[in-house]
């Protein structure tokens, strides 16, 4: 086959004591996945159907054996969030995926950070219109390497929280899920057919909140280590 010009490499992320990188196919995020986020965010936690929405491929960045990734403060925006999320990582794909059997369809799992432009995303919400131009830019996914569900199994509790420059903001468990990750693939496997590749960012607790310039986070989830994202200046 002859391209106009060459393809571009596929993005990956770095997996856990593995020279092999995971293809990063399609990333999807649930929104407001716990009820405290939900009413910090001024909505209604009750267990409503989530609702899902996307960012490119190429928004990952992947913290590599080091965990730490460098991301240049992003234009148009001065009000970037952070929002710390267990990330699943899916080896089988399919439609309509039972939820007693959506955790055969897994890979693995990591510490991932929703970065989000949120003056941009609530204009646009106000408006009705996409959030697109808030959550899907560049650099918009730091990840921290892949651990394979064989070797950490699949986890449904523990502590999840971030830190900025040393200060503690997002304190959860993940128990506090809404819809867990079973049902989280269940359900968006009836909108779309899933696929090796795909990135799955689970929802964020609360305590999300600015990270200005030249500040460093660092977000964790027990078992699964850490990722620090030090944003450059301007």
């Amino acid at each position: 086959m002859t391209y106009v010009f060459p393809p571009p490499t596929p993005p990956s992320v770095a997996l856990v004591d593995d020279t092999a990188r995971f293809p990063v196919r399609r990333i999807f995020c649930v929104g407001r996945n716990y009820a405290a986020h939900a009413r910090e965010m001024g909505q209604d936690p009750d267990r409503e159907p989530p609702f899902f929405f996307a960012k490119p491929a190429d928004a990952v960045v992947d913290a590599g054996v080091e965990h730490h990734a460098r991301i240049p403060y992003p234009p148009l925006t001065s009000n970037l969030h952070h929002e710390v999320e267990l990330v699943v990582a899916l080896a089988r794909g399919g439609a309509d995926i039972p939820a007693a059997r959506a955790l055969e369809h897994v890979f693995g799992y990591a510490v991932g950070i929703d970065l989000t432009r949120r003056d941009l995303q609530l204009a646009a919400r106000d408006k009705g219109r996409p959030w697109d131009w808030g959550k899907g830019f560049d650099h918009s996914a730091p990840l921290a390497p892949l651990h394979r569900a064989s070797a950490v199994g699949h986890p449904s509790e523990g502590r999840i929280w971030l830190e900025v420059d040393g200060e503690l903001r997002q304190d959860g468990d993940l128990r506090e899920l809404i819809w867990s990750v079973a049902d989280v693939i269940a359900i968006a496997s009836q909108s779309v057919t899933l696929a090796p590749g795909d990135l799955v960012f689970t929802g964020t607790p609360a305590g999300v909140g600015p990270l200005l310039p030249g500040q460093t986070l660092r977000g964790g989830i027990a078992g699964l280590g850490d990722v620090v994202v030090t944003s450059t200046e301007r």
